[in-house]
């Protein structure tokens, strides 16, 4: 905390009239009736960021064509086959509703949340706000925002991880995402779950530990989805180029959030574990915090053993077939890119490879990708990979072409 004080420059307290001066008023061109943001083909940056990771978007040869033992999320629960886009419509409903079912329903969300500027600080060349909002109903988060100089509206990015700090530059190394993603032009919100994290229970239980009536990762999904509009609701924001990314727990928090809602345009994460493996310690969704939940009971953090058993919905999914693959398939087509490290080896293109198909199916090619290396922690390659991925899929093309195949075919 001290290199976080040390930081700071000066400080003021906010309203959210503030708010709005600042920035928080979003244009009604922006938006569809209902409130749903226009799906518009993404802007594309230049030729040379997409030919630095245009590689990353097809499977080694020996994953090419290969769905593993996964269960093809083009057939419905009745056993038909999905055969043209209006199919798809119905089995990507029929794959929400099934989710949300099982991991509980969410409150409604605040398209017009209330924000309280806490602290104001000047950065090199960007400015930096302490803020709090609510991410849950009467469950407010202290977050920081980013905002690089310059106008008009700007690209955006939700980064999530255990706490605020660590993605703005002060926390550990190779985790300063959103620091970086300013830098390169995007206003980006910062935010984590800290008392959890100090009290060890990790997870986002609402609306108590006792008696939460979602699943955790759905939980914090669904504030994910908050968030996106502290930042949508910017005039200096375009609302239909926000994406959500994080690292590890951070990557898995992403990961579900990009899944169960739209309006992100694109999703990155970090070795997160993309799918259930109950023999690595790290893919460890059965814990409380993450979908293990159940009222009365807490397990040793760990493996899964005859002594220290699973508890609550991640028994079940996988008692009954469910995989992490059919939540993927819900980002089709909105780019995905997973930064694998120990946890998610090329192996998963098998997952993968089901995404790809149901982009096929809507007419998208190179919206699927993903790099590998050898351990956990992010490294400069593969942090500068993620970064290029956000600028391609939602920076402003500043050139008078795009790339070939980055689109719907032709």
């Amino acid at each position: 905390m001290s290199k976080l004080r040390a930081a700071r420059m000066s400080a003021g307290v906010g309203s959210l009239a503030t708010w709005f001066a600042l920035g928080g008023v979003v244009s009604a061109l922006a938006a569809e009736p209902g409130g749903s943001v226009k799906a518009a083909e993404p802007p594309r940056c230049s030729k040379a960021v997409w030919e630095s990771i245009a590689p990353l978007f097809s499977p080694p040869a020996e994953f090419a064509g290969d769905f593993g033992e996964y269960r093809s999320p083009l057939v419905f629960n009745d056993g038909r086959k999905v055969a043209s886009a209006a199919d798809w419509a119905r089995r990507r409903q029929e794959i929400r509703d099934t989710w949300q079912a099982l991991m509980g329903a969410w409150p409604p969300i605040d398209e017009h949340p209330k924000v309280e500027i806490l602290e104001t600080e000047r950065r090199e060349d960007f400015q930096q706000y302490r803020v709090r909002f609510d991410y849950m109903p009467d469950r407010p988060v202290e977050a920081h925002l980013l905002v690089p100089d310059g106008q008009g509206r700007r690209p955006a990015a939700l980064v999530v991880y255990y706490d605020s700090e660590t993605s703005i530059g002060l926390g550990k190394p190779m985790r300063d995402f959103a620091y970086q993603l300013t830098k390169r032009g995007f206003v980006t919100l910062s935010v984590g779950n800290r008392a959890a994290t100090e009290a060890k229970t990790y997870g986002l239980f609402w609306p108590s530990q006792e008696n939460a009536r979602l699943q955790p990762l759905s939980a914090f999904a669904r504030a994910a989805a908050q968030a996106y509009h502290v930042l949508a609701q910017r005039a200096d924001v375009d609302p239909a180029r926000v994406g959500v990314l994080g690292h590890s727990f951070g990557g898995k928090w992403a990961l579900f959030a990009g899944c169960l809602y739209d309006k992100f345009a694109c999703v990155a994460v970090s070795d997160p574990g993309i799918v259930f493996d109950p023999n690595h310690v790290s893919v460890n969704y059965w814990e409380p915090w993450y979908l293990g939940y159940e009222p009365g009971q807490w397990r040793k953090r760990g493996l899964i053993t005859a002594d220290n058993p699973c508890h609550g919905l991640y028994a079940r999914l996988v008692a009954e077939g469910h995989d992490l693959h059919e939540l993927h398939a819900l980002l089709a087509p909105r780019p995905f890119f997973v930064s694998g490290g120990a946890c998610d080896q090329p192996r998963q293109w098998r997952a993968l490879n089901h995404l790809v198909q149901v982009n096929r199916l809507l007419g998208y090619e190179n919206r699927v990708a993903m790099s590998n290396r050898e351990k956990h922690d992010p490294t400069a390659e593969s942090n500068e990979q993620i970064y290029r991925f956000f600028e391609y899929f939602l920076k402003p093309v500043p050139e008078p072409s795009a790339p070939h195949g980055a689109g719907p075919r032709q």
